[in-house]
């Protein structure tokens, strides 16, 4: 069976039951005796080690295997859960993830066992049962051993297997052939409902690389399912034995495979031979699979038998590519496409009559178009909109291992995770959300003595509030910690010269702070795993400018920060005013405009040789888009302006344009990898003539 077409459903279904089991290891935590909730992660892991069994990810398998048993001891009360459990429980989760992620990239979990985790869940089973938990090095050595003579007693099996004539003639003919053979035993996991499917699949991964000529029982028997657990056989083949072993312990429920280089056959009433399999050639230690696997051939047999690179491309991560949609939304969806349709019948409808009243007919029926398109559109963003919680519900995990490692108190408090944003913004979202979380942990929250100083409470509080603002949604990410020492930010400005003294002490409070939004700028007086590496701040206002949004921070000493997001609810299809410069056509998104002015000349002032407006209490610098696109100056200086203030955050500029066109719905179109180091512009449209209009990046702007 092919489990390619499936990959993509296994990668969202096992992110759910991950997340899934994080949220209820958190709640279990605190409620050690919540039966629901420990009922909740036994479902889950049992989930996830059915998927995992039924995609051929048999590590992946293994882990929630024995997470499952582990918390089938808890629910029968043979087990207490107590902070080591979670922080195991908490690295099986780790482990799982990292499989998943590694089948995102390349669909293969990839070559750990994460064995030392297994064994330390199997300890908690001993325990529970009351035997002698031997040491990880003790138990290690026990299991080559095991494991050793497990493949001499294959070998002698392999020696014991009596061939007839024509499997011999068979094996000779191979031989002269320059091919080797080699024997192989199979063990199926006693769980194991199909075992003659299950070996089906073993022999089907096996010919890939290799001829099978013997089977042991014969093939009619394993077919009938009259074997127990193991069945043998014996390949010809030129290709490495590490590799068709690879494939064979790739099919799900397979216990294990042994397997040797056979030297010395036996014919059919013939006395047994003293030699049949090179000792060195056996590959069945676990150093040995360990290394053999870590090869790259084996991948690429991992990837064949479970699901083809070819799938989602070489290195191409198979990931957010799929959106659940509530099927009402998709109802609306498929009555629009339908009204779209009868439009359509109606205009062609109209341009093949010759009648008086075309005209109008026309110009209702293009209304009537223009209804069903804007109402399409609305449905389709439905569509790909989703909940900010499938990114911020990672966060909570995050703030608890943080709060370990920082020796800190603290509490993550998260409102607003119903609100949606388009599913291509959510997915760039995580990362800088997540450093500014770690900031507020690491930078931003003071150490229990001095909380206790300022009569702040003992646990710090972290909190993330997100929602929609208009065509924009804002995410706030602040603390109640010690805020940002703008004085010493200006220190460092001073120190690394990027302004003097003078400039620095004429600099408001919101400037001096933007200062740790530039590059390599940290204010970390030593490197951590958490922060203070130099790529910090800069990182997130890239970040978030890059999806169209802007940043902004509020800050008080001894009171605590708050960033503020803003982000487009979508990157598809905006809103937009379409203006003129000479001849040519932009297009500035509505979301980013708060007002359009006719200015007169006379009116333009300057502060700083700079020019600037007045206007209704505020100051409002002018950015002349002819100069700042190197467009051809105008002959005459027209007596006024027409100026559309545009916003920001807090802060607002005015663009000079020629002419006002209107507003229009228009779909973002990339500008392509040649010309895309122009911040300035976002994007292109196209319009209902065919011209090319640039989109205007007004962050970049201001």
């Amino acid at each position: 069976m092919d489990v390619g077409q499936y990959l993509e459903i296994f990668i969202d279904e096992s992110s759910e039951h991950i997340q899934t089991l994080s949220d209820c290891i958190m709640t279990l935590e605190q409620e050690p005796d919540n039966k629901d909730t420990i009922n909740e992660i036994f479902r889950a892991a049992h989930s996830l080690k059915g998927m995992a069994g039924t995609m051929g990810f048999k590590r992946m398998q293994h882990l929630t295997h024995d997470m499952e048993n582990v918390f089938q001891e808890v629910r029968s009360d043979k087990i207490k859960v107590d902070s080591s459990m979670i922080d195991l429980l908490f690295k099986c989760l780790d482990a799982i993830d990292k499989y998943v992620e590694n089948i995102k990239e390349s669909s293969d979990e990839g070559t750990e066992d994460n064995e030392l985790i297994i064994k330390e869940l199997n300890d908690f089973i001993a325990k529970a049962n009351g035997e002698v938990v031997e040491s990880t090095s003790a138990a290690a050595e026990e299991k080559i051993g095991e494991s050793q003579e497990s493949s001499s007693s294959d070998d002698e099996k392999y020696s014991s297997i009596e061939l007839t004539d024509g499997e011999k003639k068979s094996i000779d003919a191979a031989i002269s052939d320059g091919k080797k053979i080699y024997g192989f035993t199979v063990y199926i996991q006693k769980e194991c409902l199909l075992k003659a499917a299950r070996a089906f699949l073993v022999f089907r991964a096996v010919e890939d690389f290799s001829e099978i000529l013997v089977y042991r029982p014969s093939s009619q028997d394993i077919e009938d399912e009259k074997f127990e657990l193991n069945f043998s056989f014996l390949v010809a083949a030129t290709e490495d034995m590490a590799k068709i072993k690879a494939a064979a312990e790739n099919v799900s429920e397979v216990e294990k495979v042994a397997c040797g280089e056979v030297t010395t056959f036996r014919i059919e009433g013939e006395e047994p031979a003293e030699a049949v399999a090179e000792p060195a050639k056996v590959e069945n230690a676990p150093t040995e699979i360990k290394n053999e696997q870590a090869a790259p051939a084996p991948k690429a047999v991992e990837n064949k038998t479970a699901a083809p690179a070819k799938k989602t491309g070489a290195g191409k991560p198979a990931t957010s590519r799929t959106v659940r949609v509530d099927i009402e939304k998709l109802d609306l969806l498929m009555n629009q496409v339908s009204e779209l349709i009868i439009a359509k019948n109606s205009l062609v409808s109209i341009s093949s009559s010759d009648g008086q009243d075309n005209s109008q007919n026309l110009h209702d029926q293009i209304e009537y178009l223009e209804r069903i398109t804007t109402n399409l559109h609305e449905s389709v963003m439905k569509v790909r909109m989703v909940p900010i919680e499938s990114v911020t519900q990672k966060y909570p995990r995050m703030i608890r291992d943080l709060a370990r490692t920082l020796n800190k108190k603290m509490d993550l408090v998260i409102t607003g995770e119903d609100t949606e944003l388009d599913r291509t913004v959510v997915d760039q979202i995580g990362d800088p959300l997540q450093h500014l979380l770690r900031n507020s942990a690491d930078h931003g929250l003071e150490s229990a003595e001095l909380r206790a100083e300022r009569g702040k409470p003992e646990t710090g509080t972290i909190f993330l509030n997100a929602y929609q603002e208009g065509n924009n949604v804002v995410i706030k990410v602040g603390d109640d910690g010690n805020g940002i020492d703008t004085e010493a930010v200006k220190r460092k400005a001073i120190e690394r010269g990027i302004v003097t003294a003078e400039q620095a002490d004429s600099m408001s409070q919101k400037e001096i702070v933007n200062f740790l939004f530039m590059p390599s700028f940290s204010m970390a007086k030593q490197i951590t795993d958490i922060s203070g590496r130099g790529v910090g701040l800069d990182v997130v206002k890239s970040g978030i400018e890059q999806l169209g949004g802007d940043v902004e921070v509020a800050t008080e000493l001894g009171k605590g920060t708050i960033f503020t997001v803003r982000l487009p609810l979508t990157l598809a299809i905006i809103q937009a005013l379409m203006v003129e410069i000479r001849d040519e056509k932009y297009a500035i998104a509505l979301g980013s405009i708060s007002n359009i002015e006719d200015i007169s000349v006379n009116d333009i002032k300057y502060v700083q040789a700079k020019e600037v407006i007045h206007l209704r209490g505020s100051v409002i610098p002018i950015i002349r888009l002819d100069k700042m696109l190197d467009i051809e100056p105008k002959e005459e200086e027209p007596d006024h302006l027409t100026v559309v203030i545009v916003q920001k955050g807090d802060a607002q500029a005015g663009l000079v344009v020629d002419n006002l066109i209107g507003q229009q719905e228009i779909v973002i179109k990339s500008l392509g990898k040649y010309i895309n180091g122009n911040k300035l512009i976002s994007g292109a449209t196209i319009l209902g003539d065919g011209e090319v209009a640039l989109i205007l990046d007004v962050n970049t702007l201001m």
